[in-house]
């Protein structure tokens, strides 16, 4: 028997059982690639309500069938409903979660938004939950939050770990819930779930599965211009099998739901291999040849090992999505390449970056051998710039073509069911606070920076602003907490909590809804004896009254919701929310929060984008925040937003670096715009 066949359950692993190999699928031919190569699950996503829209995805008529092929063959099949969901979208989410959960019966729905776990059980959904990588779920403290309060079997944990730190959160892991660690695949600058770059440079949300890549576009700064934020590929090879000896690390994830079948087959393949024979070195040799073929960029360690961090962005380097094979040479009419891999008939190449304005996508006639010559008939106006990288996209090679073949004659003869989409109301909470009046507050780095008539104090909760916060204002400051927490820091951010409330603080915003694990128990200030006022803040991304009425069992008292709605959305959310409602309404917005801090761009310096778009970014910690050059402002709808029931106005003072001017402009991000 062919070793690679070796079904993985041969070795007995009674007390470490072997995580799963999870590939991904965004169109039915990489479906059929994932089950190919082996793979024990696939997650796949919808034509709506996926983080990943640009790629094909699919209907429930053809999940329906593929499932079926799936679980013939043993191989769960998860289907990723992890977009942000608006008011509007409630009812049309349950309907399809209905629909899947009757006729596909996936083994489970990865998620961001919480008010999916409300519907998957209105609608019975009997599979598991996930919580998507873009919930950051960041630090051991919220894993026997998001366990005990929300039913989760699963947190797919951020790319930005290292290895001790999945280990710090195995072990604070409770009894039921499963860790999913990414192995491969792209690699995002900001941190999931908290990168707003799409929405504000191009209106499109990349919490809402329609990210347009800006972090990948060249910029300026300083006269050079370089892809500043460009990363390379995630690529754990033969790290991954260090993840073997943590036992609550149950599944191995492959990013690439917009890859085609030859990435699938050919990782799947790698990782298995990795997995079941990273012992033996003729095999695990096997493993990184057929990595280094299977048309991604170049592969990066990243934070994996603590000791030897990589930085994934390399200006040197070409990231462009796909194997570098050779650059444009010749002038005129006739380009040409010469590649330094062997070329077939029906690969794909594309010339230079997505972001230019004459790139182009072509399929190979016939077979070019390697540093032989490929002429190309380019269709566009604009020419190539001199010496344009080629990238190798896709290939299908033939004995993929011939297995793909026979799982199509096996999925032929499936019958496929009548899938009927039947009207499903979300139930929704009921209004159940009472009007108060409105107020607003200025959160600021540094206590005291600035005071503004009218306007409640507030300050980040940080080291600095608890040395320059006088004592009497504890009680009537509102503390801001980051919106990223990382193991290493958990316990210092902890320690900030517990010295403000020591000193009689109790108005607290949180960033992420896992936050409230520094308040466990608690609902009341020993010090003041006054209750706890806990608001969940605009890092928490929340776009509806179901995923606010989520924080109603933690104990909040109120909800500020995510920047990136438009008006429509704005004015409809109050009407239905179990909670008071705040609006960030002025402010320094960040683009995004990294945890990398790329040496090749310069701190507290404007950087330009290709439209002439400015930027600057500096250091928190250990964190990099991105910020535009104006603010988001929409306190000339102040009346209207009262009107339709909100009751908090925050606003964001950011101090500015020296030389950094803010530009004079609207700022109404997706007021006016139907966000998508």
């Amino acid at each position: 028997m062919n070793s690679l066949s070796t079904i993985r359950n041969q070795k007995s692993y009674a007390d470490n059982p072997v995580p799963e190999i999870l590939a991904p699928a965004g169109n039915r031919a990489s479906f059929l690639a994932a089950l190919a190569a082996g793979t024990d699950s696939i997650y796949c996503g919808m034509k709506q309500f996926s983080a990943r829209m640009e790629a094909k995805n699919f209907s429930l008529e053809e999940l329906d069938c593929l499932t079926k092929l799936a679980h013939g063959r043993g191989v769960k099949v998860y289907v990723a409903f992890n977009s942000l969901l608006k008011t509007v979208d409630l009812n049309r989410a349950a309907d399809f979660l209905n629909a899947l959960s009757r006729w596909v019966k996936p083994d489970g729905l990865i998620i961001q938004d919480l008010s999916l776990v409300s519907l998957a059980r209105q609608t019975d959904f009997a599979g598991e939950i996930h919580l998507s990588t873009l919930a950051n779920v960041s630090f051991p403290a919220a894993l026997n939050l998001v366990r005990k309060k929300f039913g989760i079997d699963r947190v797919v944990v951020p790319r930005e770990l290292n290895v001790d730190e999945i280990k710090a959160l195995a072990k604070a892991c409770p009894d039921g819930l499963e860790l999913e660690v990414f192995v491969h695949g792209a690699l995002c600058y900001g941190v999931s779930g908290r990168c707003y770059w799409s929405s504000f440079f191009g209106g499109k949300s990349g919490l809402r599965g329609r990210c347009v890549q800006p972090c990948r576009r060249l910029y300026t700064q300083k006269g050079q211009k370089q892809r500043f934020f460009s990363c390379q590929d995630l690529s754990l090879d033969v790290l991954s099998k260090v993840l073997l000896s943590i036992p609550k690390v149950r599944a191995w994830k492959i990013e690439g739901r917009k890859k085609g079948p030859h990435y699938v087959y050919h990782t799947v393949k790698a990782y298995r291999i990795m997995r079941d024979f990273g012992s033996d070195p003729e095999k695990k040799k096997f493993a990184l040849s057929l990595l280094g073929l299977s048309l991604g960029r170049t592969g990066t360690h990243y934070n994996f090992l603590p000791q030897r961090p990589q930085d994934p962005v390399n200006v040197k380097g070409q990231t462009g999505s796909g194997l570098l094979v050779g650059k444009l040479q010749g002038e005129g009419k006739r380009p040409y390449l010469i590649p330094k891999v062997e070329l077939f008939p029906g690969d794909t190449l594309r010339l230079g970056y997505e972001d230019e304005p004459w790139h182009a996508v072509q399929t190979v006639s016939k077979y070019i051998p390697k540093r032989g010559r490929l002429y190309l008939k380019l269709a566009i106006k604009k020419r190539p710039a001199k010496a344009a990288p080629v990238f190798l996209t896709d290939r299908k090679e033939s004995q993929l073509k011939r297995l793909l073949s026979e799982l199509e004659k096996k999925l032929a003869d499936i019958p496929a069911s009548k899938v009927n989409l039947q009207e499903t109301k979300a139930r929704l909470p009921r209004k159940s606070f009472k009007k108060g009046p409105s107020f607003e507050i200025n959160i600021n780095r540094i206590p005291g920076k600035v005071k503004t008539k009218g306007q409640k104090t507030g300050c980040w909760l940080s080291a600095q602003s608890h040395k320059g916060m006088p004592g009497h204002l504890y009680t009537k400051t509102w503390w801001f907490l980051p919106p990223a927490v990382w193991p290493d820091g958990e316990n210092d951010l902890k320690s900030l909590v517990t010295l403000a409330l020591k000193k009689g603080g109790r108005n607290f915003i949180l960033n992420a809804p896992w936050q409230r694990a520094f308040f466990i128990d608690m609902t009341k200030n020993k010090k003041s004896g006054r209750s706890l006022n806990l608001w969940a803040g605009p890092f928490c991304n929340l776009t509806n009254p179901l995923s606010i009425d989520a924080l109603v069992s933690l104990g909040f008292s109120g909800a500020i919701v995510s920047p990136e709605l438009s008006s429509k959305d704005y004015l409809m959310l109050p009407k239905q929310s179990p909670l008071p409602l705040g609006i960030v309404l002025s402010g320094n917005w960040p683009l995004c929060v990294s945890r990398i801090i790329s040496k090749n761009i310069r701190e507290k310096e404007l950087f330009t984008s290709p439209r002439g778009e400015q930027a600057w970014g500096r250091s928190y910690g250990s964190d990099f925040w991105v910020y535009p050059n104006w603010k988001l402002d929409i306190s000339k709808k102040k009346d209207e937003l009262i009107r339709a029931g909100y009751r908090l106005f925050v606003h964001l003072a950011e101090p500015l670096p020296k030389g950094v001017k803010l530009k004079d402009r609207p700022g109404m991000w997706n007021w006016d715009l139907e966000l998508r």
